[in-house]
């Protein structure tokens, strides 16, 4: 059976990260949070006090940034591991929400971790989501989505997200925080975010989880059909 890649962009707190890991879960695929990769690289920069706006000890600390993933036995979820150590929980609070659009921004960072994610797409067959795949890092994926929801849907999603990890945090803080990275997101200077001219685009606002799943598995199936139909032609 070919394999293809899922690419699946949006804005944060849109549901594409968690629509991208149960579709890789139904096509037995690995999923890859690439949101998840900068914000580790985020937290990093954080706790050592790194200069954004000096390149020379920003590609310094980022020779020193590993970045890997591993499966949670118990909870039955990826994790994102910072140099040996689990992070996954602390990328996803406020603070780091805060500064990861603007660490994001900076070309060298984009470099190192697209260049790791090409590597890790190589073999396809594989769901990663952000805000770039479609454009930068697989501009060349047989799945493109762009996802988007409500402004302030997505805020109660994520308000809602925060207060399960027993965080309180108020809405109108987390609507201007969401308002302050899509500016940013979409009107940086390297790889800003904005759908590519062939990814289907999916406004989620009203729809349940399992829809937007149905519906990127379905597309999902349709391209590895017609993979398979052209491996077949070429065959012939």
């Amino acid at each position: 059976m070919p394999k293809i890649i899922v690419a699946i962009d949006g804005y944060s707190s849109c549901g594409k990260s968690t629509t991208a890991k149960l579709v890789a879960k139904q096509l037995n695929y690995p999923y890859i949070d690439t949101g998840a990769m900068y914000r580790a690289v985020t937290l990093y920069f954080i706790q050592n006090h790194i200069s954004l706006t000096n390149p020379k000890e920003v590609e310094s600390a980022l020779s020193k940034v590993q970045i890997t993933f591993r499966r949670h036995p118990e909870l039955g979820r990826n994790d994102t591991y910072l140099n040996g150590s689990n992070v996954e929980d602390e990328i996803r609070k406020m603070y780091v929400s805060e500064s990861v659009s603007e660490v994001s921004a900076i070309a060298e960072v984009r470099h190192a971790l697209v260049a790791q994610q090409q590597r890790m797409g190589k073999t396809k067959g594989i769901v990663m989501d952000g805000r770039d795949i479609g454009t930068v890092v697989f501009p060349q994926a047989e799945l493109k989505i762009f996802m988007n929801a409500d402004p302030l849907i997505r805020a109660q999603r994520r308000q809602l997200e925060l207060m399960e990890k027993g965080d309180i945090v108020d809405l109108g803080d987390i609507l201007e925080n969401l308002r302050t990275r899509d500016h940013i997101d979409t009107h940086r200077a390297e790889s800003p975010l904005r759908q590519a001219e062939d990814a289907i685009y999916i406004d989620n606002s009203f729809m349940t989880l399992d829809e937007q799943v149905e519906v990127v598995v379905r597309l999902a199936d349709e391209q590895i059909g017609l993979s398979l139909r052209r491996r077949a032609a070429n065959k012939a």
